[in-house]
């Protein structure tokens, strides 16, 4: 009966992905699905630049452009545990070239609901800094590592966060292959050195993540991408002790730009996040929504 059910399931994720990418294409202004081929490279010539830097839940290795800052909001929710997470993002460039980048994430977060042991409040924030290493968004191949100091703002006896101090790294890499498809790759880590449960009891706590996706550039301005995630991570349960939590999950989804003549580019995005291997089961959705405008007056 189980088999049944998750079959069923998936299923209908799969059929309402298809009606996503419909109604997705649908967004597009008629003059980017129609004309003839004399207007269509007009129109080439003269569009403004595709969606970067706009993937879900994996890292992409392409670093802001000088003078330009975005802002991030990602809303999942998952339907088995009842659980829902919130975060804004905030990326703003730190040189011409751009090689260095800084940001922050804020995360609220709502666990428990399952177990009627609901908690709703604001995580760890992460203060992020990453280096562009190779490339950008015009190269076939780009890569930035990116190092963040994630500060205790959760509260740890509700869940919501470690307890302490902590470190987290991840590489991003971005392959371009050919001119309909982009992949990107990412391995991370995670550290607390003191975690606790905030009832008095701390131990080490690690976490670890690896992230696969592939973009089908359809036009410059829709995308559908196929993400796979894996997380691993520690949690306090008795002095000197963790327990590890395991999840991962496939994300198909849809992205599309509306571009501005002022520079702004908002992006929305929707996902259907599915549970596979330790979060077998599990199904959800995602909605995403970026931001991206100049702060500074550009060179001409």
């Amino acid at each position: 009966m189980r088999r049944f059910l998750r079959r069923r399931a998936r299923s209908r994720l799969a059929r309402f992905f298809c009606l996503l990418m419909c109604w997705g294409w649908q967004l597009l202004p008629a003059n980017a699905q129609s004309g003839d081929s004399e207007k269509k490279q007009e129109q080439k010539s003269q569009e403004p630049p595709g969606i970067q830097d706009n993937s879900f839940l994996v890292e992409e290795a392409y670093n802001q452009e000088y003078g330009v800052v975005q802002h991030i909001q990602i809303v999942q929710r998952l339907w088995q545990s009842k659980d829902w997470a919130y975060s804004f993002t905030q990326e703003w460039p730190v040189d011409r070239a751009p090689r260095n980048q800084l940001s922050y994430t804020i995360p609220v977060m709502h666990g428990g609901g399952s177990t009627g042991t609901a908690a709703t409040g604001m995580g760890d924030i992460a203060l992020n800094y990453r280096y562009q290493v190779l490339g950008n968004g015009k190269a076939r191949v780009a890569f930035a590592p990116r190092l963040s100091v994630l500060l205790p703002t959760g509260d740890s006896r509700r869940g919501l966060g470690s307890g302490g101090a902590g470190l987290q790294s991840n590489l991003a890499l971005s392959v371009l292959s050919g001119k309909r498809f982009v992949t990107h790759w990412n391995l991370g880590g995670q550290w607390a050195p003191a975690a606790n449960d905030g009832l008095g009891d701390k131990a080490e706590a690690w976490g670890y993540n690896a992230g696969q996706s592939v973009v089908w550039l359809l036009r410059p301005r829709f995308n559908a991408l196929l993400e796979t995630v894996f997380f691993s991570s520690e949690s306090v349960v008795a002095a000197g002790k963790t327990a590890r939590d395991r999840q991962m999950f496939l994300n198909p989804g849809i992205r599309w730009a509306y571009n501005f003549s002022n520079g702004l580019q908002i992006v929305p995005g929707i996902s259907v996040p599915v549970g596979v291997g330790p979060s077998a089961g599990e199904a959800g959705v995602l909605f995403y929504l970026s931001f991206e405008h100049p702060f500074t007056r550009r060179k001409p």
